[in-house]
């Protein structure tokens, strides 16, 4: 039951990262904005995910991980109200970064979650289901967003995650374990100067890179320097702890995971504007042509634990990510379809909870909420790298090439990541 709880309630916060993918053209054109301004829509939730996960560690030590999922999953279910009013692209992503928060707060709080109750031999099967909202939201969320904005208003986008969540909500509050009992102590210190140097870094990075210029760039690198030296200098743990990183088993897994979630999330950006600009579908078709990424996920994720349990992390991690790489060239040769789509997925399913569960192989059950925390914030800001990154990339494309060509070469900047995501893998422990 308690699987079912998190899942549920982790399910909409995931989907909405991919279903306002194919809303992007539709979005632009009834708020009357640019492809640059429109991603922000996506690109802002994403960043609040990010700017929120650092906190989470020191939120479940001190309050415990059940009140920490509540409350988050409350300010989902209002940011989606808030989206669902939104009268411009300016409030449209004000209220996304409500939407955002709640997020940041969710997902490492269900990881912390089925991580402690698991134990070493179970991470694999509770990665999975943790993973199960991503192995769905590129099956899922395309064709939702297709189908309610070819026969509903876009606002229903968001208003649809309300009866969900609030479902979730409920449950929540009679089948989670009452785990909370002795926090909220005071004992927890926050780290201040950590996180006035990693939220906003983070931030500042993404819209650098996304078309803030030099000083964006500079200013989110010497940010997030500040902080790696603040984290390794200070006495007591900081916000997140950088120590972590000194075990083989987390550094090679958790950087596999960060650049193989640039390239993921690039890819889930352009396959539907694909679809949409250079094949003239509408959003319904945009959507079909993701959901075999979500439909070829299920297949392997549903074995992972299994896998994992007969051959080990590395090699099923290390075919997964090859996989990926196939299916993504016959994008690069604009052999689209559901056959490479399909491919994707059966990789995506294999590297998300390996890989992950790979990361908790060392880390002492007592760090897995700071351990958690650390891995959630690099798979955002990846995720959030892809969608700012690669929008800019296919929209300075586009200024002197086809449109086929632009996304053949936008493929082929998201097939490199993802080949380099192989590089920290083939060091993973066996």
């Amino acid at each position: 039951m308690i699987n079912l709880v998190i899942a549920l309630g982790a399910i909409m916060t995931v989907i909405d990262s991919t279903i306002v993918n194919v809303a992007l053209h539709v979005l632009g054109r009834d708020l009357g904005t640019s492809l640059g301004t429109i991603q922000w829509v996506l690109t802002g939730y994403l960043l609040a995910l990010s700017m929120t996960i650092p906190i989470t560690g020191w939120a479940i030590e001190r309050f415990g991980g059940r009140r920490v999922w509540l409350t988050a999953l409350s300010l989902f279910i209002a940011g989606s109200v808030l989206c669902g009013a939104a009268w411009s692209v300016g409030s449209l992503i004000a209220f996304r970064v409500v939407q955002g928060v709640g997020g940041g707060l969710l997902m490492p709080a269900a990881q912390t979650i089925l991580a402690q109750e698991a134990g070493p031999q179970g991470m694999a099967r509770a990665m999975a289901v943790v993973s199960i909202p991503g192995m769905l939201a590129p099956m899922l969320g395309p064709v939702l967003g297709g189908v309610l904005l070819d026969h509903l208003s876009w606002r229903w986008m968001f208003l649809i995650n309300v009866p969900i969540c609030a479902a979730a909500l409920i449950l929540a509050v009679r089948r989670l374990p009452d785990t909370d009992r002795g926090k909220g102590n005071g004992k927890g210190r926050l780290d201040i100067v950590g996180l006035a140097l990693l939220s906003p870094g983070s931030a500042i990075l993404i819209w650098g890179l996304a078309g803030g210029g030099l000083i964006g760039k500079t200013l989110g690198i010497l940010l997030l320097g500040g902080f790696v030296v603040h984290a390794l200098r200070r006495r007591h743990r900081a916000l997140v702890d950088l120590r972590l990183f000194a075990g083989r088993a987390y550094a090679t897994s958790i950087g596999t995971i960060f650049g193989y979630s640039i390239a993921m999330f690039g890819a889930l950006l352009l396959i539907p504007l694909y679809a949409q600009e250079v094949r003239g579908g509408d959003t319904l078709s945009a959507g079909l042509l993701v959901a075999p990424v979500g439909a070829g996920a299920i297949v392997t994720m549903t074995q992972a634990g299994r896998i994992s349990e007969r051959f080990g992390i590395r090699g099923p991690a290390v075919t997964g990510l090859l996989l990926v790489v196939t299916g993504l060239f016959a994008y690069t040769q604009m052999r689209e379809g559901i056959a490479a789509a399909f491919v994707i997925g059966l990789g995506h399913g294999l590297v998300t909870p390996l890989v992950m569960a790979g990361a908790y192989r060392d880390v002492p059950r007592g760090e897995i909420p700071q351990a958690t925390v650390a891995a959630t914030i690099l798979v955002r800001l990846g995720s959030a790298l892809g969608a700012a990154v690669f929008a800019v990339v296919l929209q300075t494309l586009s200024r002197r090439d086809t449109p086929e060509t632009a996304f053949a070469h936008s493929f082929w900047w998201v097939l490199g990541v993802a080949a380099l995501s192989i590089l920290p893998a083939v060091r993973m422990p066996g």
